[in-house]
Formats: structure tokens, sequence, C-alpha cells
């Protein structure tokens, strides 16, 4: 089987997107793992090119078909959309417009079987906004385009993955929102996710809700009961390797020992911390569950406008997102 086809989105042009993609694309193991092809501003990606002083030259694409997928050279699907002003650094409703249209063209692709995965560099939220796009971030932008009702965000770094049944929610929300159908769902994402990446019986624990998952109702008002171990008793019942719930206080040392293939968080700050904890260098935001069975992984770092255009910027998370986005790609 050849290597998959891996889409670049550029992210928000002002910021720090073609910077990382263009120092990512310099390493052999990038072109050793996947093809890839940035899907942006031939403009903004000659700049990057420059301020970097990167020995790479540009091939301006207008479809997959034209690209020649050899280190040394950036493929870029470019739309051209950007002025040859765009101030780095700076909020701008035209690089906000820009990086919603790089994302929409690479959902098209995607959904064509043209790419098998997409990275994402980040985008600005008020960038978005103020080009007319009212989406508190890539997930929901994803989850739109392909009529995805049932998703969920995967976080992942080389010794820990974890999925959310919750995300970017209030504390108390989050608990409410959690039922024994949405903790199915999920576990069947992680299930059916890790499966088309090559695991055989991937094994996947449940974190409680409250201090040591209840401990047979003493803390809580029955959460995991309630709320969980429902979910989980249906995965079981259908074959899945599911687990728990377990106390989050050894769980995900637990993991990280290598015990478990996959985390099931039960709230934001619950997954993203041990994450976080191990390297934010290495972490990578994954959205699983998409309509047409691709994956979209992005860097787990802002557009960090007060270095954009200084040749700062370190890619090391980018090189994580696509090694991540190569590792789920169906295979």
């Amino acid at each position: 089987m050849g290597k998959p086809i891996i889409g670049i989105t550029m992210g928000d042009a002002a910021g720090v997107g073609p910077e990382i993609i263009v120092k990512a694309l310099l390493h052999e193991q990038v072109y050793e793992q996947c093809s890839p092809v940035v899907i942006g501003d031939a403009k903004s990606m000659l700049r990057a090119i420059d301020q970097t002083g990167a020995a790479l030259v540009l091939n301006k694409v207008n479809s997959i078909e034209e690209c020649q997928f050899t280190r040394g050279v950036i493929d870029c699907y470019d739309l051209d959309l950007l002025p040859d002003h765009l101030k780095q650094g700076e909020v701008s409703a035209e690089a906000g417009d820009a990086a919603f249209q790089f994302i929409q063209k690479a959902v098209e692709l995607a959904l064509s079987n043209q790419l098998q995965a997409v990275c994402t560099a980040p985008l600005n939220k008020e960038a978005l906004h103020k080009g007319g796009h009212l989406y508190p971030g890539h997930t929901e932008i994803f989850a739109e385009l392909t009529d995805t009702q049932n998703y969920s965000m995967m976080l992942s770094s080389p010794k820990l993955k974890v999925i959310h049944l919750t995300t970017h929610v209030g504390l108390k929300k989050a608990i409410d929102t959690i039922t024994p159908e949405r903790t199915y769902n999920v576990i069947r994402l992680a299930h059916d996710t890790l499966v088309r990446a090559g695991y055989e019986n991937p094994r996947i624990a449940v974190c409680g809700i409250n201090p040591h998952a209840g401990e047979n109702g003493l803390f809580g008002e029955g959460e995991e009961e309630e709320k969980l171990i429902p979910g989980i008793e249906r995965a079981i019942q259908e074959g899945i390797n599911a687990s728990g719930p377990h106390p989050a206080d050894t769980l995900f040392f637990r993991a990280v020992r290598g015990d478990f293939d996959i985390v099931i968080a039960c709230y934001h700050d619950q997954g993203h911390v041990p994450i976080k904890v191990l390297g934010l260098e290495e972490g990578v935001n994954i959205t699983v569950g998409l309509k047409g069975g691709f994956i979209r992984t992005s860097v787990d770092h802002g557009t960090a406008f007060d270095i954009a255009g200084k040749n700062v910027a370190d890619e090391r998370s980018m090189l994580a997102a696509i090694a991540s986005a190569v590792e789920l790609s169906p295979k």
C-alpha cells in the first residue's frame, strides 16, 4: 500500500502556521511516512521559505495529481486568497476567512478520497469570527462541513492517547451532559478509530467522574452507576475490550505504563492535564468520528502572533501532528 496523502492546512497566515509547516517539511522523516500537500496560499508559503532560509522550492498546484511529493519541494494547493500586504502578527478578517476556506477545500478533497487525513496549522478564533465564520474552533468546523453529529476530541502523545466525553463546557454542565449513550458512543469511536489504524483489539479504559470513581457510592451522587457503567457494559456486550470506570488518579499512570491503548476522560481538564504534563511539544489534537472516515490532527498550540515572522517557532508539534495523521489514517 502506498504512503497516505496528508493535506496540511496552512491555518492563519498572520501566525506561525506557514513557518512551522516549512520547518516540518525540511525533515526527511515526513516524506518517509507520507505524501504531504499544503492547502493554503502560495505567497504566504514563499514568504515563510524566505524568512526561514529553508532550502526548499514551491510547486504551486491546482489538483492533487500535480503534486510531486518529493523532499525539497513543497506542494502547495494554492487557493490564492490573501493579499500581498498581509501583516504578520495581527488579527485580520482576510486571514480568518482564508483559514476557513483552506479547511473547506481540505474537507472536500478528503471526502472525495484524495486525502487520507488532514493536519491543521493553528487558526485564530478572533480572526475567524471577523472573517464571518462563527465557530469555537477547528473541531466544530470539521463536524459541520462533514455533517457529523457523533464525534469527539482525541489527544495523543507518544505514551498516551485520551478521548473525551465532553470538552469545552463548564465542569457542572459537563457532568450533566454525560449520558450512557454518550459513553457508549465515545467508546465505540475510540475502538473503531484504533481498529482502522491497525490495532487488533484496542484496550479502552474509562475514567471515573468522582474521586476514586465514586468508591461504591462514597463520593458523588451515583454518577458512575448512572452515566458511565451502562455505556461500558453495552460496549463489552458488543465485544469491545472496554473497562471501568477506573479512578483517574492512577489510570493515567497505568495507561502510560502500557496497560491500556486509550483512556476515555469525562471532561476537558481530566484528559488535557496528563497529556500536557507529558510534553506540550509532542501533544496532538485529533478529531475522530468524522463522516468519510478520515482523521483530522492538529498542533497543540495557537497562532503565536507575538513570534510570527521571527523564525523562532518550534515545528515539533507539527511533526507530531503529521506523525499522528499517518498513524491513525485508515489502513
